[in-house]
């Protein structure tokens, strides 16, 4: 069984802690932290964890956890990712998994150098609805692939962790991974050919909504759309010569449609989507498999995959003259 060791007890951590108490026998969570802590007091009390810790690096230091799950603002990833693999701890860490490409490659290779486990826990890329997905284009129900949107907008701005640049804001880093992954699992194995996109920026320099265009190799185009200020329908369309694909929520596909490719389309088939428990309980067992076989990268997100996605983020805000976290020192 998985020990695991949060750092941080914000809503997402206690979303994976509510999975985690659900999943007896697989996982367990051994301790909680806080630079508080009275939060980590507060947390551990919730969902019966027996050590709470008001330093990061006390759950580190504690031989009983086997793996850190890292559920602060991205901006802060790196540096604690890279003393949690100094203690000989295998990670999961949230998304963004860091600001850019940069930081993700020293977290990489320390954890290659220590062959310890590290992924990034976008639950998109572990869920069943992915391979339910590339199947249906594998099989050529809807012909080629010719192109993909997607989308996802919530009523966010207001947050500091998207408002500000020093903790890692914008929309790009927080919703607009969602779409990009989207697009990238439906293109597997495809080569970016070109990128561009625009950027509306906040009096913090942050992006409060952006669109991004890619082109690939195959021919395949892609529009993604994220906002941190209103509710979008959150949907992906995959569109080939045959017929199309929808996928109602790509932040956590809750239905799938396949519609025939007829000039008024008709819909074919509708595949509902359920989990075990909420979803998030894939990322969770992929840590606990591959901790247990000694493997350092999870299948459903290679290091290369979690590298390739910032390596567009970095190119777009580039292009926005975006800075977060560490770069606003340089």
């Amino acid at each position: 069984m998985l020990r695991i060791g949060i750092i941080g007890c914000g809503n997402i951590a206690e979303k994976l802690a509510g999975t985690m108490v659900k999943m007896p026998g697989r996982v367990s969570i051994e301790a909680v932290a806080s630079r508080d802590k009275a939060k980590a007091d507060t947390f551990a009390s919730r969902f019966g964890v027996g050590k709470a810790y008001g330093s990061y690096t006390e759950l580190y230091a504690d031989k009983d956890v086997d793996l850190v799950y890292v559920a602060t603002p991205h901006a802060f990833h790196a540096e604690e990712m890279l003393e949690a693999l100094e203690y000989g701890k295998n990670i999961l860490a949230e998304k963004a998994f860091c600001i850019n490409e940069a930081e993700a490659e020293k977290v990489f290779k320390l954890a290659a150098d220590k062959h310890l486990y590290v992924a990034e826990a976008i639950w998109t890329r572990y869920m069943p609805s992915r391979k339910m997905i590339n199947d249906i284009i594998a099989s050529g129900r809807i012909g080629r692939v010719t192109s993909i949107t997607a989308n996802l907008g919530y009523k966010i701005l207001q947050k500091p962790r998207i408002a500000d640049p020093a903790l890692g804001g914008g929309a790009l880093m927080d919703v607009g991974v969602y779409p990009l992954n989207f697009v990238l699992m439906a293109t597997e194995g495809d080569t970016i050919k070109s990128l561009s996109g625009l950027a509306v920026k906040s009096s913090q320099n942050v992006d409060v909504r952006n669109t991004i265009n890619i082109t690939f190799e195959s021919g395949i185009s892609a529009s993604i759309f994220s906002d941190s200020e209103c509710v979008s329908d959150r949907k992906g369309m995959i569109y080939g010569t045959e017929g199309t694909i929808e996928v109602i929520n790509v932040n956590n596909p809750e239905e799938i449609r396949i519609y025939s490719g007829d000039r008024d389309p008709v819909l074919l088939e509708t595949m509902k989507i359920t989990h075990e428990i909420n979803g998030y309980e894939y990322e969770l067992d992929a840590a606990a498999e591959a901790v247990a076989n000694g493997r350092t990268e999870p299948e459903a997100m290679p290091w290369k995959e979690t590298l390739r996605v910032l390596r567009i983020t970095d190119a777009m805000r580039s292009v926005w003259g975006i800075k977060l976290g560490a770069e606003l020192k340089g």
